[in-house]
């Protein structure tokens, strides 16, 4: 079996994913089969490029997987919690712009009773 690349994995629908995924597995496990009975080198050399393989198949349809639930919930208030951003926990807790720009009554007043004193400044 021919290196499975991952942009040509991109173009298959699910179905075809899922199809190829269950024929590898077959492979693999022929291939163990193989390996136990003392077969070749050149089948025991194989194994992990098939099991390479496989990661690639289902990065593939997680990644599709996530691009298409990005998109079901791209209008709506809330992101599941694995969709949204990690950066770092005290990030994620911080104060919005908007939160941190604003103001209390008292401080508003404040701001209009007394404002900034513009001094003349002889040169």
């Amino acid at each position: 079996m021919a290196a499975v690349k991952a942009y040509e994995l991109r173009t298959k629908n699910k179905a075809e994913l899922t199809k190829q995924l269950e024929e590898l597995k077959q492979e693999l496990a022929s291939l163990k089969v193989q390996k136990i009975a003392g077969g070749a080198a050149g089948k025991l050399t194989k194994i992990s490029a098939v099991r390479k393989a496989i990661a690639r198949v289902m990065t593939v349809i997680t990644q599709t997987q996530r691009a298409q639930l990005r998109l079901f919930y791209q209008k709506k208030n809330f992101l599941p919690l694995d969709l949204r951003v990690k950066k770092t926990r005290a990030i994620r807790r911080r104060l919005t712009k908007h939160e941190a720009s604003i103001k209390t009554v008292k401080q508003q007043k404040k701001e209009t009773h007394f404002p900034l004193r513009k001094y003349a400044i002889k040169a």
